[in-house]
């Protein structure tokens, strides 16, 4: 190969190398860094995910393949994350869940057949719709899964298998709020 050849493709090379460069910084330029739930550009006031979140009604959940402890806590706890102190809000959107608890055995002591540890997951199916159309808006499901070691203590299983279904019903809780906000944040940048 001679030398102009050479110095040909090292050029087309490089040509080709930053026009990749160029589109994918021409792409980038598109792209949005922003608080999702702060405010923009140093502005007060409060974000409209924050808005948006505290004008959701969270319906009872049906605790029918759950204890009412578990829904308890899954039920604060969406409560808590949307609200955050905010006033109340006129509610504009309702969130309707349906959950369901299992619990599964996931060791066995050697020789005593005896469970040693057990598995708990909750499954939590949400739809969010407005109100004032009564359409749906948005759609999930997000379930978590937490264990426990199972000891010959009575009292100590309970509190471990109560411990891991208050878990499970915060990673619920917190998913599905940051689900939702993702959603509010997606409206928002579609609308303006």
């Amino acid at each position: 190969m001679s030398l102009p050849s050479q110095l040909t493709n090292q050029f087309q090379r490089k040509a080709s190398i930053l026009l990749c460069l160029a589109g994918v910084l021409a792409a980038l330029t598109a792209c949005q860094v922003r608080p999702l739930y702060g405010s923009l550009n140093g502005q007060t006031g409060t974000s409209i995910v924050s808005t948006d979140l505290a004008a959701t009604e969270i319906e009872p959940i049906d605790s029918q393949y759950a204890n009412s402890d578990t829904v308890r806590v899954l039920y604060n706890e969406l409560l808590y994350n949307f609200e955050r102190g905010a006033d109340r809000s006129i509610k504009r959107f309702r969130l309707e869940v349906l959950v369901d608890l299992n619990s599964a055995e996931v060791g066995v002591e050697r020789l005593a057949d005896v469970p040693s540890a057990y598995t708990t997951t909750l499954t939590a199916s949400f739809v969010l719709s407005d109100i004032a159309s009564n359409t749906t808006l948005y759609t999930g499901k997000s379930f978590a899964t937490a264990s426990y070691d199972f000891s010959n203590q009575r009292f100590a299983n309970q509190r471990a298998s109560k411990d891991a279904q208050e878990r499970v019903a915060r990673i619920v809780a917190d998913d599905i709020q940051a689900r939702l906000a993702g959603y509010f944040a997606e409206q928002s940048t579609g609308n303006s």
